[in-house]
This record gives C-alpha cells, structure tokens and sequence, in this order.
C-alpha cells in the first residue's frame, strides 16, 4: 500500500467502504459495449495500493477499476 491518501477529483480523502459518484460517462472497456453515466451512485468501493485508481462493482459490471479523477465522494 501507498503512503499517499486516495483522494476524489475534489480533493477529498476516499476510505474503504465509501460511496462515490461518477462525474463523467465513462465506457467500459471489455464489456460489450456498456456506459456507466454520469451520476451514478457507486457503493462500498475498495482501494488499491495506487492512489489514482479504485475497485468497485456497480449493476453491470463486476471488478470495475476506476479512476479516481472521473468520481467525488457522496
């Protein structure tokens, strides 16, 4: 793990187990096709030994990394 805090596209400290929101559409590599949009609600997310990104599930898509500058915290 990274000494460095995991922070949203405000600047705010993400933790295990926070909810984010999508700040951007974002297509899904890998998943035929699928578009998450803007505004989804994204719960009990997970974090990697990298700052910048992010694990989460949403409806669609299982395992989902995501960048960290594309979310704020909810």
């Amino acid at each position: 793990m990274s000494d460095t805090p995991t922070r949203d596209s405000n600047g705010n400290e993400l933790v295990d187990g926070d909810s984010v929101t999508l700040i951007k559409d974002l297509k899904v590599k890998g998943s035929g096709g699928v578009t998450l949009k803007r505004g989804t609600m994204v719960r009990r997310i997970r974090l990697t030994g990298d700052p910048d990104e992010i694990e989460a599930n949403v409806d669609k898509v299982r395992g989902l990394v995501l960048r960290t500058e594309f979310v704020r915290k909810a």
